[in-house]
């Protein structure tokens, strides 16, 4: 049993100062693994301390030797990479390979924002001249201070590290709040951060849950800077509590995404590539492409190969090598998503996909693929979190590009095509800050992650994901 009523506070694990706990459960056997706490207003006040002690010092670190830092978490998450990626799958129900590409990505981005913060030393002071006479001006870039973090639990390790990694390149100090629902893998990020050789206060860990944690430290006036992942409700409210002394947000928020299916693609890649984008970590992805749209002269022999694929999927243990896709995160989650279903029948719409035997226990869903889903629908609009597919016809490009970006959302797109330009021409046109033609998901830690509408503000990765952590100082003098 895993008992974490400690905070990670200075480079020490203290006791929290509250008293409720929240179980920790396995979502295939659903059974108590542990218990964490739900965190005190006064751990907040602690770590914010903490960090604001180690700001000056840890500012004044030399860009190459912060890099070194990340490159010792790097190392750290490779040494226990295989027991983490256990650990995580235990903790969240993600099948174990999917676990272990959260561990590739997490430590990629760790090692690209080393380099990023070495650059970032080289770039310090140059000549920025600005053509008037007799003037010439340097170009400094300085830490943006104390950073609030709040992670999700559908994305444990990869989620910290989009924020974490960039934040400690640029010079700052973090109190860092990762979900209580998946705390596990976290918690052992502070272990290795404490090994890498980190001042103390420069990273503190604070598991707990809103109310506890999150509006405290959401709502401090020691906090310079908050970035948060998670459902757009409680962005929202983050966003309200940093107005008071107008602090800057990052906002990686929801999505209802589209995946746009062109009448001469492959049709064996645009199957996989929609039943990716749907049954991956269960669907439990806000990039999710849960609206499909496909062009009217294959969408019946899509949507014939959709449902196959979806009856012939492999769903149990997730740490079993033949399992394809493994619980939902919890009970809750569950009942969500059971919600949406009786929504479909409420709602009259139509699925053909082959019912799953599921397991006899554990919190799953099967996935299913609704066909020619009104845009009225509650599934078609909100955002479900679960591997629920919406399907549409389209008769020309000009319908697809409409229907796509009638939404709240904007975070990603795919699309499926026969012809690159067609699929680039597309492209160019759909409401969303990531776009994958004829590909998976990916995100690489140089690239920029984030989206339009009400899918957030910012964004993470990259040269953007850096600068968000930075304020650019331009200093003039006569010469």
């Amino acid at each position: 049993m895993h008992v974490l009523t400690e905070q990670f506070i200075d480079n020490a694990w203290v006791a929290s100062r509250a008293t409720a706990r929240h179980p920790l459960i396995d979502p295939y056997r659903e059974e108590a693994i542990g218990e964490v706490t739900a965190g005190d207003p006064a751990d907040v006040e602690a770590a914010v301390a903490a960090a604001r002690r180690a700001l000056p010092g840890w500012r004044a670190t030399p860009e190459a030797c912060r890099g070194d830092a990340l490159d010792a978490i790097a190392a750290g998450l490779e040494r226990r990479r295989e027991a983490l990626a256990e650990l995580s799958s235990r903790n969240n129900g993600k099948p174990l390979a999917e676990a272990h590409q959260d561990l590739d990505d997490a430590i990629a981005c760790y090692r690209h924002y080393a380099t990023q913060a070495r650059a970032l030393g080289e770039r310090q002071g140059q000549r920025d001249d600005g053509g008037i006479d007799g003037l010439t001006a340097r170009r400094y870039w300085e830490p943006i201070g104390v950073v609030g973090l709040i992670t999700p639990w559908n994305f444990p390790l990869v989620s910290s590290a989009w924020k974490l990694a960039p934040a400690l390149a640029a010079g700052c100090t973090v109190v860092f709040k990762p979900s209580e629902v998946t705390p596990l893998p976290e918690r052992a990020l502070a272990e290795i951060v404490r090994e890498a050789g980190l001042p103390p206060g420069v990273v503190n860990l604070l598991h707990g849950d809103g109310p506890g944690i999150g509006a405290p430290l959401s709502r401090h006036p020691g906090i310079d800077k908050l970035s948060f992942t998670g459902s757009n409700p409680v962005g929202e409210a983050v966003m309200r509590a940093a107005a008071h002394g107008v602090r800057p947000v990052s906002l990686e928020l929801g999505g209802k995404s589209p995946i746009l299916v062109t009448e001469d693609a492959d049709l064996a890649r645009a199957r996989d590539l929609v039943m990716a984008g749907i049954c991956y970590n269960a669907g439990q992805m806000c990039s999710a492409t849960s609206r499909l749209l496909v062009h009217e002269r294959l969408a019946d022999a899509l949507y014939a190969a959709i449902d196959a694929a979806m009856g012939a999927l492999r769903l149990g243990d997730p740490r079993a090598a033949a399992t394809a896709m493994g619980p939902l995160v919890n009970a809750a989650q569950r009942d969500r998503v059971r919600g949406y279903l009786a929504l479909a029948e409420a709602e009259g719409l139509t699925s053909e996909t082959p019912a799953l035997a599921l397991p006899e226990r554990g919190c799953f869903v099967a996935p299913r693929l609704y066909r020619e889903v009104p845009t009225t629908s509650r599934l078609w609009r909100e955002e479900i979190f679960g591997p629920l597919l919406c399907a549409r016809r389209f008769a020309s490009d000009e319908e697809a590009i409409a229907l796509a970006n009638d939404s709240d959302y904007g975070l990603a797109a795919s699309v499926v095509s026969g012809d690159p330009g067609r699929a680039q021409a597309l492209a160019r046109h759909l409401e969303a800050g990531n776009v994958w033609i004829n590909c998976d998901q990916v995100a690489p830690p140089h690239a920029s992650w984030g989206g339009m509408k009400g899918s957030g503000i910012g964004r993470e990765l990259g040269e953007a994901g850096f600068a968000a952590y930075l304020e650019p100082k331009r200093v003039t003098l006569p010469g």
